[in-house]
């Protein structure tokens, strides 16, 4: 079966000459991830921000969406709970298909959006949250040309081992992780991290000290910031 975007939220701020793309979690909806985001969205001036719906029905919440099946690929959820990041990767490495099945429907809505504003790649910023934020730095990966940056709110690099031998771009990464985090634990920033940069990619890194699994102020602080500097560098070029 194939599928499209056909839902979002959108923002515009002033006359867009950028745009941010922000994916929700797993479990979660465009509107529900829309309410934790006003700060990025009060404090970007001339910016597009779109929050994609997700068009496919959660496998364990009927009213919310997922990017793809986690279960397909871990249908015991052992990668919360295996002793080690080694371990853990393993189970992240297994779903390669669904993220580039959510990549072939995700990256013509995006290049319909920078069509839209007439803005590039360098323009783009793409984002998201746990499930949304490993699609964001799959698919900052996986297009044809180097996007302005990717931040990854509570994230992985998945699957590393794909990635690393086939990625086509090496776009600035973002990395933002609390430390108390249960769900994706708090060593997948320093995985990421690692390997993202023995790719080629720039790549910062942000700790929520205290922080869970969730969107945290800090973050979107540090994810504003990190848009309007290379926003600047970008135009100093």
């Amino acid at each position: 079966m194939k599928y499209e975007i056909s839902e979002e939220v959108a923002h515009i701020n002033g006359h867009p000459e950028k745009l941010v793309i922000f994916l929700h979690g797993y479990i979660d909806s465009d509107t529900s991830v829309d309410k934790r985001l006003s700060y990025l969205i009060d404090n970007l001036d001339n910016t597009a921000i779109h929050i994609p719906q997700a068009p496919l029905q959660c496998e364990i919440h009927e009213r919310k969406r997922q990017w793809y099946s986690m279960h397909r690929f871990d249908p015991d959820d052992a990668r919360k709970t295996v002793a080690t990041m080694e371990e853990c990767a393993v189970f992240y490495n297994r779903m390669g298909d669904g993220f580039n099945e959510a990549f072939m429907y995700l990256n013509p809505y995006i290049d319909q959006c920078l069509n839209e504003y007439q803005l590039e790649d360098k323009d783009l910023y793409i984002c998201g949250f746990s499930q949304g934020a490993m699609l964001a730095v799959y698919t900052s990966l996986m297009r044809e040309e180097t996007i302005g940056g990717c931040i990854s709110f509570s994230g992985i690099l998945a699957p590393h081992g794909y990635l690393m031998k086939n990625h086509n771009a090496t776009p600035d990464m973002l990395l933002i992780h609390g430390d108390a985090d249960t769900l994706v634990r708090y060593e997948a920033l320093e995985f990421s991290r690692s390997r993202l940069e023995q790719m080629g990619c720039r790549t910062t890194t942000f700790t929520v000290s205290g922080g869970q699994h969730t969107i945290s102020e800090d973050g979107l602080k540090q994810a504003v910031d990190y848009i309007k500097q290379h926003s600047i560098r970008k135009i100093a070029v």
